[in-house]
């Protein structure tokens, strides 16, 4: 159900920051408009200000409303809590519509009846002579006589926003530095779509988005560099309205490692996939900020360290180049760093969908039974093993396998590993499993005492004992594994 719109206001009272995101509900969030929404929340935070959540719904084609609940479910993910909203355009039509009468009853906006045929004419017209191809003003109310204007019957008008026909736009951008647009090179906008005369037809985004701004008293605007040639259209606007603009500032593109606009084929992928993948999402925001951020040579850092470090400075103007290689590295870093106990909770659900069943708790009641008949261990444990060897929490869950299901030993690899010279200090290995203190440190000792018992170097000992239990020569510390795996499926598994 979406909230009603209350308490929303025309004049700017706050001397607080207040930024927003404002997403349009047509898909999945991905890492470049997700990045802007961490900006904007990340400065909200830093200055102890506001941070709102509009959902710009108008293209009535693409929105859904399962988009709009895909966006704040990623957001939720991410931890980017917000102070008010989500607000829905589409339930702000009536004051945009009392807006838009207003500028037309006192000069700041007209009908236009010009036809879209006509303004392709006009257009091609321009193209031809050299000319730059724009509207030329004709449906104002000056120029209806000039060109021999007659009100065609049957035609519904569109309204357009009086653009200042002298000087030049000029804005302070936080990123860009100084940006100034001549307004001669803007035509006058549409702000409201067709409708009959006396009526006002859906407005168009440039306009709401300025209503917006204004009602929800957004002082910091933080996008991306696409809207530049949005935002002296909107200042105008806003100036006709009689309010000072906010702040604006436009991040850079997101590229691929190949200096390409950023695409799945980069490895860049929805928040969503993310999130199913098993990332962390104290490492999304880590490797996101990363991308046209910095705070000198701190390469890892935590959500709340962003905030305090947070800085409309340190963005740059220049493009961010993204590599899916590294955003996984990072996210390993930030495994390893978790809280052990913390990390055993969220890998259980990657666990379990992989079908295994376990459990967070510690000891001999957290046991479930293997695919092998013996005790499988907890998540905890498996967390513990594989923190340090896994980039994901996905594939940390498939890493895990051996955990849970007896390896298919492949003969010739075991073969490689197991022979004449170490198969009696393996047999011993065996026989101490069944009455050893079962702690790390007892294992440790036990595996090395083998070695100098049977006069063989560690790995005559530890390769064998590796694809034996897992089924790969690849695989943790072996006391680390046989504390894991625990007695009963370590015994059943060294088998001579």
């Amino acid at each position: 159900m979406r909230p009603k719109i209350e308490g929303l206001v025309t004049k700017r009272t706050h001397l607080v920051v207040r930024t927003r995101f404002a997403p349009s509900p047509t898909g999945t969030l991905h890492l470049g408009n997700i990045r802007t929404a961490l900006f904007a929340w990340a400065y909200a935070r830093h200055q102890k200000g506001q941070f709102v959540l509009r959902i710009e719904d108008t293209d009535l084609e693409r929105s859904s409303d399962a988009s709009a609940e895909g966006i704040l479910r990623d957001m939720a993910w991410l931890g980017l809590d917000i102070d008010e909203g989500p607000f829905f355009q589409m339930q702000r039509m009536d004051r945009y519509r009392e807006v838009i009468a207003q500028m037309l009853a006192d000069g700041r906006a007209y009908h236009c009846y010009m036809s879209v045929e006509e303004l392709d004419q006009l257009r091609d017209a321009q193209k031809a002579k050299g000319e730059k191809p724009r509207y030329d003003g004709r449906w104002r109310p000056e120029n209806i006589t000039k060109f021999g204007l007659k009100i065609p019957a049957g035609v519904d008008p569109v309204v357009r926003f009086r653009n200042p026909d002298a000087g030049a736009v000029t804005w302070q951008d936080a990123v860009k530095g100084k940006i100034e647009i001549a307004n001669s090179e803007l035509d006058d906008l549409v702000i409201a779509r067709p409708a009959p005369v006396g009526q006002v037809g859906v407005p168009t985004y440039n306009f709401c988005v300025v209503v917006d701004d204004i009602d929800m008293q957004i002082t910091h605007v933080i996008r991306g560099d696409g809207h530049v040639m949005n935002t002296p259209r909107q200042i105008n606007i806003f100036h006709a309205m009689g309010v000072a603009p906010p702040v604006f500032g436009h991040t850079p593109t997101v590229l691929g490692n190949d200096g390409e606009k950023l695409s799945k084929r980069h490895g860049a992928t929805g928040l969503n996939e993310y999130a199913a993948a098993g990332f962390l999402p104290e490492a999304v925001i880590n490797g996101l900020a990363r991308l046209g951020w910095s705070h000198g040579n701190d390469e890892i850092f935590s959500p709340q360290q962003l905030v305090e470090w947070f800085n409309l400075e340190s963005l740059t103007p220049s493009p961010a180049r993204f590599d899916a290689e590294k955003f996984e590295w990072l996210n390993g870093e930030h495994i390893k760093r978790l809280p052990i106990d913390e990390l055993a909770k969220r890998l259980e659900p990657f666990l379990k969908e992989e079908g295994y069943t376990t459990s967070l708790a510690t000891g001999a009641s957290a046991e479930r039974a293997g695919t092998d008949g013996v005790p499988a261990p907890t998540s905890l444990a498996v967390a513990e093993l594989l923190r340090e060897r896994a980039p994901t929490l996905k594939k940390m869950a498939q890493m895990a396998r051996y955990c849970f299901i007896a390896p298919q030993i492949d003969n010739a690899l075991l073969a490689q590993h197991l022979n004449d010279a170490n198969r009696a200090a393996i047999a011993w290995v065996s026989e101490q499993l069944s009455a050893i203190e079962w702690s790390k440190t007892a294992l440790a000792a036990m595996l090395k005492e083998a070695q100098t018992k049977f006069s063989v170097k560690t790995p005559q000992v530890m390769m064998p004992l590796r694809v034996m239990l897992t089924g790969s020569a690849q695989a943790p510390a072996v006391d680390a594994l046989l504390l894991t795996l625990g007695r009963a499926t370590a015994t059943a598994r060294i088998r001579l």
